[in-house]
């Protein structure tokens, strides 16, 4: 299917990273929504709860939520998530805070383990597929 650009949104978290990789947090075309890969930053830059995998991902989770809304959708139209973790053995901490916020969203989930991130101290990141459905 072609699209013209007027077609394509693309959505912005502030993170610096978005800059020196070039990327967009998340990308909208027509009714479908990808967020990248989303870190536990704070505002300021710095990673948010060191070393711990919950915190982290809360924070991701809202970072997503921030750039779903952003592109015109809800937590609602999330159909896909993955929680990248740097020790697999914590899958737990991650489910939790995944837990508080999809238990009755349920979108399709997968979780794996990777050797590393672009920072030493993130812990975890995730991404996120929604189909963004009409009003």
């Amino acid at each position: 299917m072609r699209w013209q650009d007027d077609q394509k949104t693309t959505v912005s978290s502030g993170s610096p990273f978005e800059e020196i990789i070039g990327m967009s947090r998340g990308v909208r075309l027509g009714h479908f929504l990808a967020i990248s890969g989303t870190a536990p930053l704070l505002p300021d830059g710095t990673t948010a709860c060191p070393g711990d995998v919950y915190g982290q991902t809360k924070r991701c989770l809202e970072i997503m939520q921030e750039a779903v809304e952003d592109a015109g959708g809800r937590l609602h139209d999330t159909v896909r998530i993955r929680v990248m973790l740097t020790d697999i053995s914590r899958w737990e901490q991650a489910a939790k805070a995944h837990h508080e916020v999809f238990s009755e969203i349920r979108p399709a989930c997968t979780f794996v383990e990777v050797k590393g991130f672009i920072r030493g101290d993130w812990l975890v990141e995730t991404e996120a597929d929604c189909l963004i459905r009409e009003e």
